[in-house]
């Protein structure tokens, strides 16, 4: 019912940025929580970062003072600021979003950081 979907993803040189974005096909009016996870090659997803409806974040240790986590109430839309970019975190980035009811995800975006 609910749809996220996720862009922005995409080949970067260790350093780089990028900024993800994830639009929501339901108003964030009464939201939750926001978030960004990620899952690399043989690890488990993890939490990025998370947004409250109260404009609350919170963000992994090995992103902190690096990625930005942010809305746009009007446009149904999450970002993700990333900077300062490593292999490290190259992953599928996916978008998750909590109402009251269940968990609702995006397909996710690939992040490559490589030379």
């Amino acid at each position: 019912q609910v749809q996220l979907v996720e862009s922005g993803g995409g080949l970067v040189q260790p350093g780089g940025s990028l900024r993800l974005s994830c639009t929501a096909s339901r108003s964030f009016f009464g939201l939750n929580t926001m978030g960004w996870y990620r899952q690399a090659l043989g690890k488990q997803r993890e939490l990025v970062a998370i947004i409250t409806g109260g404009g609350r974040t919170n963000y992994a240790d090995s992103v902190k003072g690096r990625f930005t986590i942010s809305g746009d109430n009007a446009k149904n839309t999450v970002y993700l600021q990333m900077n300062s970019l490593s292999p490290d975190d190259t992953a599928v980035y996916y978008c998750n979003a909590k109402w009251w009811g269940p968990d609702y995800w995006g397909q996710g975006t690939q992040v490559t950081v490589s030379s």
